[in-house]
């Protein structure tokens, strides 16, 4: 929240510096009334520089909200991938201890589904119950006793799925937590009211024309902010990502 003040404090205090720049050269250097007439075209030189440099910010936006829901998909598709490989790696398992695996791996895909996704899509991170499962996985994943040199193979090949699972578990819950900047929420703030205003208030919509012009942009920058701020939660319940890579491994998980 402080980056956010301080940003838009140097902000208003650059624009109070250039009108009263402008001001003050008004005063000591009077504009005869027929050279008024030029300044429409400063006025549309100014609008198209903010308009470019607004394009600019919400294109930084888009793709910062766009790879936070990509890394948040893929870490989704990463987890559930290594759960359900773990399932198949138990088939090399003594049948006691694959029923452990497969039961320990239905649970946690019935958790992950039914209560962390949940509290994910409200902006709350996962409880220490889904870490206690992957503890439970680790211990029923060893290799047993007595065990023959396939069966000490399956158990390392367990453990390294495992592991993926422990890392794309943990990007995931890191990407729940991460959203777009504040500073630059505050940018498309100011920058959408400095470009609308820019067409209102120097000469643009005199003609019917113009106005649906103009009238086009403000829907069009309405829909772009409701876009970022949809893309910004990567697991919200409009644009966010599904568990569906879960309940297609896991059905009971549904």
């Amino acid at each position: 929240m402080e980056h956010v003040i301080a940003t838009l404090t140097l902000g208003f205090l650059a624009a109070l510096i250039a009108a009263a720049a402008v001001v003050a050269w008004r005063h000591f250097h009077p504009v005869e009334a027929e050279d008024e007439e030029g300044g429409g075209e400063v006025a549309e030189y100014m609008s198209m520089m903010i308009a470019l440099l607004y394009a600019l910010l919400l294109g930084l936006a888009l793709v910062s909200v766009w790879e936070l829901r990509g890394d948040a998909e893929g870490h989704t598709s990463t987890e559930a991938g290594a759960l359900h490989q773990m399932t198949v790696l138990a088939e090399g398992l003594p049948p006691d201890q694959k029923k452990r695996v497969e039961s320990v791996a239905e649970r946690y895909a019935v958790h992950v589904v039914r209560d962390e996704w949940p509290r994910m899509r409200q902006g709350a991170p996962p409880t220490g119950t889904g870490w206690d499962m992957v503890r439970q996985l680790r211990a029923v994943s060893a290799a047993p006793p007595h065990a023959t040199s396939s069966q000490e193979v399956t158990a390392l090949e367990l453990l390294g799925q495992l592991s993926a699972l422990d890392d794309a578990r943990r990007g995931r819950e890191a990407v729940s937590q991460d959203s777009l900047s504040p500073v630059l929420w505050a940018g498309l703030f100011v920058g959408a009211i400095l470009s609308i205003g820019m067409l209102f208030f120097f000469g643009i919509g005199r003609s019917p024309g113009q106005l649906m012009m103009a009238m086009g942009m403000v829907v069009l920058t309405v829909f772009l902010g409701l876009l970022i701020h949809y893309l910004s939660t990567p697991f919200g319940d409009v644009m966010g990502v599904s568990p569906d890579p879960f309940t297609r491994y896991f059905p009971m998980a549904a």
